[in-house]
């Protein structure tokens, strides 16, 4: 069976580098959690690893994501700090403009995915 692709959204930046590592280890926990329940999470919080090799701007960083999110099956909207970032709400609109759901909790991605596999995706 193949694992429905999952984009995990959810606030990223911050006014501190304390709460944006806050942020990156909460969205990462999630991700986590969705491999153990067997999905094939896109975690845009792995991101900077690809600036370790080298420089990458901003606007890079948003457009891979944003490839990312295009291919995905589903989007896993992250619920903390959901009301105040404004990229999220971005994520999630563009999401749903382009017929991708969005859920925020386990128990609607697992009912989309249960008819998402019946549907022959999960060959």
């Amino acid at each position: 069976m193949v694992m429905a692709c999952v984009y995990v959204a959810g606030a990223y930046s911050a006014d501190n580098v304390i709460d944006i590592q806050a942020n990156m280890r909460h969205g990462l926990n999630v991700a986590h959690n969705l491999l153990l329940e067997g999905y094939a999470p896109f975690a845009p919080w792995l991101d900077f690893t690809l600036g370790l090799i080298g420089p990458v701007t901003l606007e890079q960083y948003y457009a891979y994501s944003i490839a990312w999110l295009l291919k995905a099956d589903a989007v896993f909207v992250v619920r903390r700090g959901v009301e105040t970032s404004r990229g999220t709400q971005a994520e999630i609109r563009l999401a749903l403009e382009s017929g991708i759901p969005a859920f925020s909790t386990l128990r609607e991605l697992d009912a989309w995915s249960k008819k998402w596999e019946a549907k022959d995706n999960g060959k």
